[in-house]
């Protein structure tokens, strides 16, 4: 059995070889690559085929899933994994080579967790750095993982974690909404929920900023509508979560904030929607702010700060 499932769900090929080389390119060798071809019509099966490494196991699924769906992906690469941990990457970004030996010297200082978090590097479409993530602290339990990221002062991705595959399994693999938006968040906080988790400084992780990333994407509605369903999950997740005693006021604060936090994280999705066109997007939010429980104030709000984020990008 290998120590690490590397998975990729597979639909765009334009960084898709380069995100193959760096996990090739391992100071680690004891892992398993799996490449779940979500029938693309782009030449995933063609890019595949020109690497020969025996540790890289292909399959095509028969028909696409596609992006509303993602964790569908997730969860069949979570299935076919053999390794004792499980990485899921996208397919536009990239490992340093020291990744998996960074998360084996974490796993070493912090046994027995079902879940590990790196800090991530920033890039863009020429892999060129644009910013770090905030860093975490070594070690922390679910309540203050909560409570930093629905304050949005912490960015983290899909493949900055890594799972013990034993524990993701039972907790019922990765946690589904629609575009994933959110099932990393609430996948991690699962599988920290009782034993916290433990993080590394290094950034290890090189997360690709470009047009193509669901982050970047359309699909608002979808987002949305997965806030919604991430709003239920968390309050049902505080009615049941029995906090450790050094989470106890920072659970409180939780309980007491939490339509407060997630109608920031709300705004926090019309802000990117708002970005490129704010005008038609903002009659967008204004003619479903009653399926969502918007305020005309949040739509004002996220415009004027989408706009603000505008003037920072053109300075």
């Amino acid at each position: 059995m290998p120590k690490f499932s590397v998975c990729i769900p597979a639909y765009k090929s334009r960084f898709l070889q380069e995100c193959i080389q760096s996990i090739l390119a391992q100071s680690i060798a004891d892992f398993e690559l799996i490449i779940l071809n979500d029938c693309s019509p782009e030449p995933v099966a063609q890019l595949v085929a020109a690497f020969t490494d025996s540790r890289i196991r292909y399959h095509e699924n028969e028909r696409n899933v596609g992006a509303v769906r993602l964790t569908d992906n997730w969860n069949k690469c979570l299935a076919l994994a053999e390794g004792e941990y499980l990485v899921m990457m996208g397919d536009d970004d990239r490992m340093a080579p020291d990744y998996l030996e960074e998360f084996s010297a974490l796993i070493a200082t912090y046994p027995g967790l079902a879940v590990y978090h790196c800090r991530s590097l920033v890039i863009d479409d020429r892999g060129q750095p644009r910013q770090l993530t905030p860093a975490h602290p070594s070690f922390e339990r679910v309540c203050d993982s909560i409570w930093h990221r629905l304050n949005q002062w912490r960015s983290q991705y899909i493949s900055d974690f890594v799972y013990r595959t034993d524990a993701l399994r039972e907790q019922g693999g990765f946690y589904p909404l629609p575009l994933a938006w959110g099932s990393d968040d609430i996948t991690a906080y699962l599988a920290s929920a009782e034993q916290g988790v433990a993080h590394t400084y290094k950034p290890v992780f090189h997360y690709r900023s470009n047009s193509l990333s669901i982050t970047s994407s359309g699909n608002d509605l979808e987002k949305m509508r997965a806030n919604l369903s991430y709003a239920d999950w968390l309050r049902s997740f505080l009615e049941h979560h029995v906090p450790h005693e050094t989470e106890r006021v920072v659970y409180n604060t939780l309980c007491e904030q939490q339509e407060v936090l997630m109608r920031r994280r709300k705004r926090y999705t019309m802000i990117l929607s708002m970005q490129r066109r704010m005008v038609s997007k903002g009659w967008l939010w204004f003619k479903h702010r009653r399926e969502f429980g918007l305020r005309i104030s949040d739509i004002i709000i996220a415009a004027l700060k989408s706009r603000g984020q505008q003037n920072g990008d053109a300075s």
